[in-house]
Formats: C-alpha cells, sequence, structure tokens
C-alpha cells in the first residue's frame, strides 16, 4: 500500500547544546520502538522511517523536548531552520499573528502524508474545517504538519479534539485505498512537459476522483487502484 510507510529526515542539532544527541537518539528508540532509525549524522541530522502514526508520537514526545529548552534556544531554533517548499492556507492570520491571543488559544499537531492531505484537501475539504478552528498545514517534502487552532476554553479543547479526531478518521480511511503512480515527463521540452499536462486535464474528466499532482519532472497521480490504474494506461497508450 503507498501511504503506509514514509522515511523523515529530523533535524537533532537544536539540542546539542543541552543533551548528548546520542543519548537522546536512544530515548528515542525506546519511545518509538516501530520506528527504524538510521546513523545520526555529524550535522545532527537522522533519518527515520515508519509508520505515520509512529512517527507523529516521535513527533510529539521531540516537542515535548524542545518545550523545556530556555526560551533563547528556542528563537535560535526558529532562526537555524531551513527555508522548504511550503504549503499554508491560514482562515486568521490576524489571530495568529497576535502573541496576546496566542496566548489563549491551544495547538494540537498532526502529520500526515503529503499525498493523502493533498487528496483530503481536494476532495475531503471539509476535514480540514472546524467550527471555531484555525486549521493550517505546512509540507516538507514527503510530510505535511497539520496544526489546529482553538481557544483555550472548554468549548474551544472541544471543537479542537473533534477537528483533530476528523483529520485523524479521514487519514486512516484514505491510507486504505489510495494509490499513488509517477508519470515521468519523455519529452523534457516545456512544450512536451504542456502537451502531457494537458492531455492528463482532459482524462480527468472520466476520472474525476483522481488527484493529478504536476512537479517539475514528473506528475504524481493519486486515486484508488482503479482510477490510478486506468489513468496511467491511457497516458501510456
Amino acid at each position: 500500500q503507498a501511504f503506509l510507510w514514509v522515511t523523515s529526515t529530523l533535524n537533532m542539532a537544536v539540542f546539542r547544546d543541552h543533551l548528548v544527541l546520542e543519548d537522546l537518539v536512544e530515548e528515542m528508540k525506546q519511545q518509538s520502538p516501530a520506528l527504524s532509525f538510521g546513523p545520526l549524522q555529524r550535522d545532527g541530522q537522522i533519518a527515520v522511517q515508519g509508520s505515520f502514526p509512529a512517527l507523529q508520537a516521535l513527533r510529539d514526545f521531540l516537542l515535548l523536548k524542545a518545550k523545556s529548552l530556555p526560551e533563547e534556544d528556542k528563537r535560535e531554533r526558529k532562526s537555524q531552520q531551513r527555508p522548504r517548499r511550503k504549503l499554508q492556507e491560514h482562515r486568521g492570520a490576524a489571530e495568529t499573528r497576535s502573541s496576546s491571543r496566542d496566548a489563549q488559544r491551544e495547538k494540537r499537531v498532526l502529520v500526515l502524508d503529503t499525498d493523502i492531505y493533498h487528496y483530503m484537501k481536494r476532495f475531503h475539504p471539509k476535514a480540514l474545517q472546524g467550527n471555531d478552528v484555525v486549521i493550517s498545514g505546512v509540507t516538507d517534502g514527503d510530510i505535511t504538519t497539520v496544526c489546529i487552532e482553538s481557544a483555550g476554553s472548554k468549548a474551544g479543547t472541544i471543537q479542537g479534539l473533534k477537528a483533530k479526531k476528523m483529520i485523524e478518521n479521514y487519514s486512516v480511511e484514505l491510507q486504505k485505498i489510495l494509490r499513488k503512480e509517477r508519470i515521468c515527463f519523455k519529452e523534457p521540452s516545456r512544450a512536451g512537459k504542456q502537451r502531457l499536462r494537458q492531455f492528463c486535464e482532459r482524462l480527468r474528466a472520466r476520472y474525476p476522483r483522481a488527484l493529478i499532482i504536476p512537479y517539475d519532472t514528473h506528475l504524481d497521480i493519486v486515486g484508488t487502484s482503479a482510477d490510478v490504474f486506468g489513468f496511467t494506461e491511457e497516458v501510456k497508450g
């Protein structure tokens, strides 16, 4: 199945001034026995492979560790983050920029496969919406981090938990049924790429539940097994 396993690269250098990274990695392995860890690199990066729920649990563990850092280290950690390709949608930017209001809000974080996130956003947009919550997504390669913000009140907590549960349920169901096929551009010229994109757009009418995700070197087709197989066979034919 296409979306049950993923590899993510973590930058552990932010903990270097306060923790022995080798000891932290051993603690991570104990906390997440279902994950597979690569060697710790000199620059503090480490590759981690496993299921999305296990990666999410590891991320929550590291977030708790990060919260224990002094405030100056948190600011330094943010300034050292490398720019990456991001996908953001915010329905309340003014609220998130206000530090006084941030203190009154609760945040919950989910880690999703990027293709599942795009599919959910396209075909199940209500899963990424909710009453009195702000849901945003930041894409970093194969992983999209979804942040759910709600009011710090009891009612806000309930709405935040409800939105989180809905996203989790959709993600689990989509993991079971979705497949992905990659179509590489045979003609590297701009005209050749445009012809293939246009042909795939015309096919969309016959496969309305298939998602086309364009990249510079290829197209990813995401959908059910039947849709993806039918779509790619027509492209190859």
